[in-house]
């Protein structure tokens, strides 16, 4: 999953970024309004979390122009603004969701998972293939009943195809989902990735399977 951040003061990014990049997810940062309309339009989040003081123009102008420029990603508005009215308005204007600082931060982790699985269609948090469970609320994974041990990269890598299992999940969408534009990433880390994972999920009853030119497929054995 891959998750962008719109906030300006460095010292909440950070501790928000070690959140979500220690569950594995790829998350990308900017610090201005202009700065998210530009990434927004070349990368497939699966969620976005928006500040409304920015200091290059108002967050709720950042929103619409991402609305009026029809593109579907869930929102959650995070400020200092807790006004109902300014909810109400955030909320009308295209939000999905709406927190107010100060704020729990497992609260926040919750709420955009939450908006993660909505978008995707499936707001089930325990994903299910064969004898195969990941629960996305708590990152647990299970063959059976046996706890299966997972990097949060390989969690992620795992997540991503289980939760189109039975398609074919493009090379270039599972890398996006899996590294941030700030991440260095080798030519064939994905593909070490995807062979740590066929090696624990060997006698599970479900594989990943290449599709030559197009990416990998999860499905039953």
């Amino acid at each position: 999953m891959r998750l962008l951040i719109v906030e300006d003061d460095a010292a909440l990014a950070r501790g928000i970024l070690k959140v979500f990049r220690d569950e594995g997810m790829a998350v990308d940062h900017v610090t201005s309004g202009r700065d998210a309309l530009e990434v927004i339009r070349l990368e497939p989040y699966s969620a976005v979390i928006l500040d409304l003081g920015l200091p290059d123009m108002d967050g709720l102008s950042v929103l619409r122009q991402i609305r009026q420029a029809h593109i579907p990603v869930p929102i959650l508005i995070l400020t200092a603004r807790d006004a109902t009215t300014d909810r109400i308005y955030g909320l009308n204007q295209g939000a999905d969701d709406y927190l107010s600082k100060p704020f729990a931060i497992k609260e926040l982790e919750a709420r955009v998972r939450a908006l993660i699985r909505r978008g995707q269609g499936n707001p089930e948090p325990i994903l299910t293939l064969g004898s195969f469970r990941l629960d996305r609320t708590t990152g647990a994974a299970y063959i059976g009943e046996a706890v299966l041990e997972l990097t949060p990269r390989e969690r992620a890598v795992l997540e991503s195809l289980i939760a189109k299992s039975g398609s074919v999940v493009a090379k270039a969408r599972l890398t996006a989902d899996v590294f941030g534009y700030d991440t260095p990433v080798a030519p064939n880390a994905l593909e070490v990735y995807i062979a740590r994972l066929r090696r624990k999920l060997e006698n599970s009853g479900i594989e990943i399977v290449t599709i030559r030119g197009l990416g990998y497929l999860l499905r039953t054995a």
